[in-house]
C-alpha cells in the first residue's frame, strides 16, 4: 500500500515530456508509481485540474544563513522551490580566517566558520526549511588566503586551492565567483582556472557572477567560458542580464555565445530572475580599486576629495570587462536606495538626494559601507529573450526574508510561471526549473518525477500562480502553490505551511 496518492493531476515529468493526467504514488521518501490503477493508499489528495511537477530548484540564491533564523522559513516553499543552491557570487560562510573575516558581507558576517564543513554541520543542526546545496566562494577563499590584497603569491594561491579541496571533500557542490566584488575582482583567469581544476577532481561546476554585466559584458562572458573550457568543468552563468542602456539588446549576443560554447563542448547553462531591476550593495558601484586594502582604506579614500576624483575618472572610463565598476551604466534615477543607516535615505532615488550624483554616492557609501540599493537598468525585451532560451533557468538571487528586500526573494518562480509562460510552454518551463538545474549541480534523484525519484513534489494551480509583490512592498505571499512535499513529507498543504524544518543540507557525495 502506498503512503500517499495524488489523484488525477496534470503530471509533468520535469524532463520536458508532454503532460498527462495521472496519479502519483509516494511511499516513504520516494515516488513509487505514476499512472492509473496504482492501488490503495493510506491517504489520497484530489489534485484534478492542478499541475503536479518535481519540486523546483533555485540555482542561484543567497539563503546561506536562513537555517540560523529563529523560526522556520517557508518563503521558498510557498513558491514551489524545494532545493536552493547557495554560496553564490563568490561568497560562502566558510572557510574564513579570523584576521580577514571582517571583510565578509554583512549578509554572512554573523555566521562565519573556519572550515567549510563546520558551516555544513551547523546549518544541518539548525535545520533548513527546504534543501540547500552549497558552493564554496572564490571571494571567501581569497579573503582567507590573502585578505583584501590585490596581489596574490603562488603560495597564497596554493593555500586557496588547499582550502577549496577541503571544502569539496566536506561536501561543497561546486565553486562560485563574484568578479564584480572585491577581492574577487582582482583575480585573473589563471587563478580562476586553478581553483576550477580543483573542483574538476570531483566533477563539480563553476558558477560565476561575471566581471561585467554591462559595457564589458561580451568580454566578461568570454572570460567565463575560457575558465570553464580550460578547466574542463560545467559552467553556470549567474543572473544573466544586459544591464544599462548601452547594452540593451545584447541578450542576442549573450545567448549566441552560450549556444556557441555549448556546441564547442563547454557544458554551459545560465539563470535569470524575471525582474528589470537588480539589487546589490552600493559599494559595488565603485571601481574595485576603491576597496583595495579593506574598509578602512575605502573610508579614507572616500573622505579625500582628490581620491574621489581619481576614482570617478576610473569609474567613468570604458568598461572592457576588466572590472571598473558599474557606474557608467547608471542614471541617478535608476538607483533606488534600499537600506541605509542615514535618516530618510532608504526608499529614495539617487536623483532625489540632490547634488552631484557621484559625490552623493560616495558620501552614502562613506556613511554606511553596508548600504544596498535596487538598480533599474534592464529592458523587457532582453529579459524575455533570456527567459525563453532553453539554456537559461530561473534563479531568484534572493537572500534571507528579513528587512528591506527585493521581490525576487518572495516571488521569482510564481512570476515566471504566471507572467512569462504559456500553457504550451509549461513542459519546457518546468524542465528548466527542475531537471535542468538539478543536473547542473549534481542533485541525484531530484528534478524529475517518475518511479524512484525523491518525492520533492509541487502541486500548483496554473490559473492562479503569481506574485503581487513590488519593490516597495516585496514581502507578499505568492498565490497558486497548493501542496509541496519534501522527500514525501508535506510542508505546504492547501497553500499553508505545515511547520517544522524538514529540509536537508545536500552534501556532495552523501546519499
Amino acid at each position: 500500500m502506498h503512503d500517499l496518492l495524488l489523484r488525477d493531476g496534470t503530471v509533468h515529468d520535469g524532463l520536458g515530456g508532454p503532460p498527462r493526467t495521472a496519479d502519483v504514488a509516494i511511499t516513504g521518501s520516494r515516488v513509487t508509481a505514476v499512472g492509473r490503477g496504482l492501488g490503495p493508499a493510506r491517504r489520497v489528495i484530489d489534485v484534478s485540474g492542478l499541475v503536479v511537477a518535481p519540486g523546483f530548484v533555485d540555482p542561484h540564491s543567497h539563503s546561506d544563513t536562513v537555517p540560523f533564523l529563529d523560526e522556520p522559513q517557508p518563503f521558498k516553499l510557498f513558491q514551489g522551490v524545494t532545493t536552493e543552491i547557495v554560496g553564490n557570487c563568490g561568497f560562502s560562510c566558510g572557510p574564513t580566517d579570523p584576521l580577514t573575516s571582517g571583510f565578509m558581507p554583512s549578509l554572512l558576517s554573523s555566521h562565519e566558520f573556519r572550515a567549510f564543513g563546520d558551516y555544513l554541520d551547523a546549518a544541518e543542526a539548525a535545520g533548513p526549511s527546504n534543501n540547500l546545496a552549497v558552493l564554496v566562494g572564490h571571494n571567501t577563499l581569497r579573503l582567507a588566503a590573502s585578505g583584501m590584497s590585490a596581489e596574490i603569491t603562488p603560495e597564497q594561491l596554493a593555500h586557496m586551492c588547499e582550502l577549496a579541496a577541503q571544502s569539496f571533500e566536506a561536501g561543497a557542490a561546486g565553486l562560485s565567483s563574484g568578479l564584480e566584488y572585491v577581492p574577487g575582482a582582482y583575480a585573473n583567469v589563471d587563478e580562476l582556472v586553478a581553483l576550477a581544476l580543483v573542483g574538476k577532481r570531483w566533477g563539480l561546476p563553476y558558477a560565476t557572477h561575471m566581471r561585467s554585466e554591462s559595457e564589458g559584458l561580451a568580454d566578461a562572458l568570454d572570460e567565463a567560458i575560457t575558465v570553464a573550457r580550460r578547466a574542463g568543468v560545467r559552467l553556470q552563468v549567474s543572473h544573466c542580464k544586459a544591464s544599462g542602456r548601452a547594452v540593451h539588446g545584447a541578450s542576442a549576443m549573450v545567448l549566441d555565445k552560450l549556444a556557441g560554447a555549448r556546441r564547442a563542448g563547454v557544458d554551459v547553462r545560465a539563470d535569470v530572475y524575471p525582474y528589470l531591476a537588480f539589487g546589490t550593495g552600493l559599494v559595488a558601484v565603485l571601481p574595485p580599486a576603491a576597496c583595495e586594502g579593506g574598509t578602512e582604506a575605502l573610508m579614507a579614500r572616500l573622505a579625500d576629495p582628490a581620491e574621489r576624483a581619481a576614482l570617478r575618472a576610473l569609474a567613468e572610463s570604458p568598461d572592457t570587462g576588466t572590472g571598473v565598476g558599474i557606474w557608467r551604466e547608471l542614471h541617478p534615477a535608476d538607483v533606488q536606495i534600499l537600506t541605509h543607516t542615514g535618516p530618510g535615505v532608504a526608499g529614495k532615488r539617487l536623483s532625489d538626494l540632490g547634488g552631484d550624483p557621484w559625490e552623493t554616492l560616495c558620501e552614502l557609501v562613506r556613511l554606511d559601507p553596508q548600504a544596498s540599493g535596487v538598480f533599474h537598468t534592464m529592458h523587457e525585451s532582453d529579459l524575455r529573450a533570456f527567459l525563453a532560451d532553453p539554456l537559461v533557468s530561473v534563479g531568484s538571487d534572493g537572500g534571507p526574508p528579513i528587512g528591506p528586500n527585493h521581490p525576487r526573494t518572495f516571488g521569482a518562480f510564481p512570476v515566471y510561471l504566471g507572467e512569462y509562460v504559456t500553457e504550451e510552454e509549461m513542459p519546457e518551463a518546468i524542465r528548466k526549473v527542475s531537471s535542468a538545474a538539478a543536473a547542473q549541480f549534481g542533485l541525484e534523484g531530484r528534478g524529475w518525477l517518475a518511479p524512484g525519484a525523491i518525492a520533492d513534489v509541487v502541486v500548483l494551480d496554473r490559473d492562479r500562480i503569481g506574485h503581487a509583490g513590488t519593490y516597495e512592498e516585496p514581502d507578499v505571499r505568492p498565490t497558486g502553490v497548493g501542496h509541496v512535499f519534501l522527500a514525501g513529507h508535506q510542508v505546504i498543504a492547501d497553500g499553508e505551511f505545515t511547520g517544522g524544518r524538514h529540509g536537508r543540507i545536500l552534501r556532495r557525495g552523501a546519499r
